[in-house]
């Protein structure tokens, strides 16, 4: 039987100009928030390389009724709220993984 796959979510971010450094530092003091909790199994920030000023959170769960119930919990709203004046705009979208290729490792 396979394992089950893990619940993603993507968020992407607009920022406003002039304001990335703080936006990242501010996500790096909430991340543990979410990390924290127990349905979690570790996020990213990335950066877009073609788009000034966008950013994608990476997150993944283990289901996504524990996603949901994150993200209706007081602890959610207070965490969106410290990075909202940073955001001009942005979306989600959320998915599950269908198949995953690992790198095969050489023989030492």
């Amino acid at each position: 039987m396979a394992a089950r796959q893990p619940f993603r979510v993507m968020l992407r971010l607009q920022i406003k100009g002039g304001m990335e450094k703080g936006f990242e530092k501010t996500w790096l003091g909430v991340g543990d928030v979410i990390v924290g909790h127990p349905a979690n199994l570790g996020q990213w920030l990335l950066r877009s390389h073609d788009d000034d000023g966008v950013y994608y959170i990476v997150s993944d769960w283990t289901d996504e009724a524990s996603f949901r119930e994150f993200e209706r919990s007081d602890e959610h709203v207070k965490h969106r709220e410290k990075l909202h004046p940073y955001r001009t705009g942005g979306s989600m979208t959320t998915m599950r993984i269908v198949h995953h290729v690992k790198k095969a490792v050489a023989a030492a």
